[in-house]
């Protein structure tokens, strides 16, 4: 099996550096073209979705150049740096934002480029010590305008007016000789939705449900945050049996638990142990028997696929998702038991502490153990932008089967596809052919359809449904982040955001564009049969990147 796509955010490492020594003196001159034309700034979606500018309209045709002859594309010299630009100011989907209104991914993308912290560098005034004219001082990063105003003002009208959509016929005038590359193999479905009014402006094959590999993920987050909300945490504790002077390190299905020096805003393992042996001396206890609880998820701990690098034992406690070094995503060697992993890690961080242990083995809390520490995740919303950011498949499994222990479901393999598809049932979404067997994608026995995948990222946009904001949010954007990280550099970067999927013979795309027009369309394409995966992507971004630079009318 080709190994899927996370490993794209590793290995694109060294050619995020070249292309940021490349962009690096552009950015500044970019930005200052695009920050005063943020002015025009326009809503591109009903959802409380992102302001958007119509300034963006000569940077994009720069980009490239959209028709109906597909042949007719060429990227600029300077597309890369357009789209950096633009990415720091124009916003597809409302997210978490810092002072200035700018997005946090574009952000901390910008920020890279200059090494330093901030929107502002660290500048903490407008002294003369602090100020762009100090010595060696950066210049600050571009930032999103003033007139990214609250959310829902009348001045932000959102367009939607069918006169002005883009139609059936200039969509298939341009998408139909890119989607025709043999590229992508024996079949290929598209659809393309206006977010704005939720009607479908181009579908070939809609409701042919194909193989989706990771976008499956976005199934996934859409179930598990209208299932628990975004503000649910995911909590990991230890409590003590009476009288038996038993420990038990129970765990609550969270992936992100971490035992690293560094927790990063993770749960951490060590704050776990430190307050655990502060609890245990003051009841006078130095010494106890460990045991740890994994019974909050059932059934085999084994993917289908098997032993994989891309994914560890799925288990109700983890630490840093099983990982054999310090890598925090993609493919990497995992320990065969995660949990008694983390447990001994726990009973080192005790002794540590003051408190000796025995060896460690499985056991259950009973209904009468007392907590005496607890440890919570970041909230839902942040651990599903990370999944879907990373294409994180320990995540993904998780997340599924904490689906179906908040739906009644069974939480193995089965029950956690059973329940995200009961969920998306109730949100009313077309099933028509889909099949969900895991949360991660990983399954090649998972399907689903272009039209689902589009009607995911519009409900997610629905301003009715913000606790699925998330879904948007978390996207990975063009040319910044997660697994487009090095996709769309010589494109429209920062102006497509969307989940990537990849398996032997599989390649998927499914996200959100902003048009010429400064509308938010949300987009699925789906190849099977594909032979050479990377020509499959570039053939997938292509397509992407038309629907930025055209109208389609």
């Amino acid at each position: 099996m080709f190994v899927p796509e996370l490993r794209l955010w590793r290995a694109a490492r060294p050619h995020v550096v070249r292309v940021t020594d490349a962009v690096r003196p552009r950015l500044a001159r970019a930005a200052g073209i695009v920050r005063p034309r943020l002015a025009r700034v326009t809503a591109a979606a009903k959802p409380q979705v992102a302001r958007l500018t119509q300034a963006a309209k000569p940077q994009l045709e720069r980009i490239t150049k959209a028709g109906p002859n597909a042949r007719s594309w060429q990227y600029t010299a300077g597309a890369a740096t357009a789209g950096l630009a633009l990415a720091a100011g124009v916003v597809t989907a409302a997210g978490p934002w810092d002072s200035t209104g700018q997005r946090t991914a574009e952000r901390d993308r910008a920020v890279a480029l200059e090494r330093v912290g901030g929107t502002d560098h660290g500048r903490t005034d407008d002294s003369s010590g602090t100020s762009d004219t100090a010595a060696g001082a950066p210049r600050p990063a571009p930032s999103a305008a003033s007139v990214l105003t609250g959310l829902g003002a009348a001045t932000n009208a959102v367009k939607s007016a069918s006169d002005g959509l883009p139609t059936g016929t200039g969509l298939a005038g341009v998408l139909g000789p890119l989607l025709g590359d043999p590229a992508l193999g024996a079949r290929r479905t598209a659809v393309v939705v206006d977010v704005a009014t939720g009607k479908r402006l181009y579908g070939s094959g809609a409701d042919q449900a194909l193989t989706p590999a990771s976008t499956t993920k976005i199934a996934t987050a859409v179930a598990a945050l209208s299932a628990m909300g975004g503000e649910h945490r995911l909590t990991t504790r230890a409590a003590l049996e009476p009288d038996t002077r038993e420990v038990v390190l129970v765990g609550g299905g969270d992936p992100t638990l971490t035992a690293r020096a560094d927790a990063g805003g993770w749960a951490d393992l060590r704050a776990l142990a430190r307050s655990t042996a502060a609890a245990l001396k003051k009841r006078g206890l130095t010494e106890v028997t460990l045991s740890y609880d994994t019974t909050l998820f059932a059934g085999t701990r084994i993917h289908p696929i098997g032993v994989n690098p891309n994914l560890a034992p799925v288990t109700a406690l983890s630490a840093d998702e099983g990982r054999t070094d310090d890598s925090t995503s993609g493919p990497t060697a995992r320990v065969s038991d995660p949990a008694a992993d983390a447990t001994r890690r726990f009973a080192e961080f005790l002794a540590a502490a003051g408190v000796k242990t025995s060896a460690p083995g499985p056991s259950k809390a009973t209904t009468r153990a007392q907590t005496l520490a607890t440890v919570s995740s970041p909230p839902l919303s942040v651990l599903v932008e990370r999944m879907l950011t990373n294409s994180d498949n320990d995540i993904a499994e998780a997340l599924a089967r904490q689906t179906a222990v908040a739906t009644g479901g069974r939480p193995d393999f089965a029950g956690a596809g059973k329940a995200v598809q009961a969920q998306l049932k109730k949100l009313g979404l077309p099933l028509t052919g889909v099949r969900i067997k895991d949360g991660s994608g990983l399954d090649r026995e998972d399907r689903l359809t272009a039209n689902l995948l589009t009607a995911l990222l519009v409900k997610a946009g629905d301003a009715a449904r913000p606790e699925l904001r998330p879904v948007l949010t978390g996207l990975p954007v063009a040319g910044f982040t997660g697994t487009l990280t090095s996709r769309y550099t010589e494109g429209a970067a920062g102006v497509v955001r969307a989940k990537t999927g990849t398996l032997t013979g599989v390649n998927t795309l499914a996200g959100t564009v902003v048009d010429q027009d400064g509308r938010l369309l949300a987009f699925a394409l789906l190849a099977a049969g594909t032979s050479d995966p990377a020509a499959a992507q570039a053939a997938l971004d292509r397509a992407a990147t038309a629907l930025a630079g055209c109208g389609c009318r």
